[in-house]
């Protein structure tokens, strides 16, 4: 059972974990499962109870080890950090991977200040899940796809006027003449949104 809570919960992602590594979750439930048997069912005793307690701190003391001295097994059971935005612009294959939404993922973003894309130069979800985020000082901060609620709807194949567009799939931002379709160069979508030069407020 510790194997499969490992196996079902590292399946689950990040998201089911926030705060807690993989592998601290499954001690906690493995604990706690352990401690409520003999809670509810009268017919399990405090010895077999006592049992599971000292096979679930024995395999913890002993994966936490074996992740001690492998960088390998600790990357396959807590997974690794990852890069979802470089520079302004999403990593798409890294995003694709989390399973996030676009919009849980900018609800994130928004509760750390950031308005639009251009402000960051890193954004990483660690381990745990939780969000770092790297930014550009005010007088670096580019050009970048805005991500305040309904700043999307005004996304739009053709372009009208010359200005500088976001690709509202990526966050690729560049300059744009009139023109009937523009593909993007980074992920060769076609929706543009006029790009938001707001400064991040703390």
């Amino acid at each position: 059972m510790f194997i499969i809570i490992l196996v079902a919960l590292r399946l689950l992602g990040k998201r089911g974990v926030k705060q807690l590594s993989v592998f601290e979750l499954v001690v906690i439930i493995g604990l706690g499962s352990a401690a409520g048997d003999p809670m509810f069912y009268k017919d399990v005793g405090i010895l077999p109870a006592l049992v599971v307690f000292c096979m679930v701190v024995a395999l913890y003391t002993f994966v936490t080890r074996v992740i001690a001295k492998s960088k390998k097994v600790e990357g396959l059971i807590e997974g690794k950090a990852v890069c979802l935005i470089k520079n302004g612009v999403f990593a798409i294959e890294n995003f694709k991977k989390e399973g996030l939404s676009e919009d849980e993922f900018f609800a994130e973003l928004r509760i750390h200040g950031v308005s639009q894309l251009g402000q960051i130069e890193e954004a990483i979800v660690e381990t745990s899940g939780t969000m770092s985020i790297f930014y550009y000082p005010d007088e670096k901060v580019k050009l970048g796809l805005p991500i305040m609620p309904n700043s999307l709807k005004g996304n739009s194949r053709v372009i009208h006027h010359a200005d500088t567009y976001s690709c509202s799939f990526c966050g690729y931002t560049e300059k744009l003449d009139p023109a009937a379709s523009h593909s993007c160069p980074s992920c060769k979508k076609l929706e543009w949104v006029k790009s938001s030069n707001r400064k991040r407020v703390p």
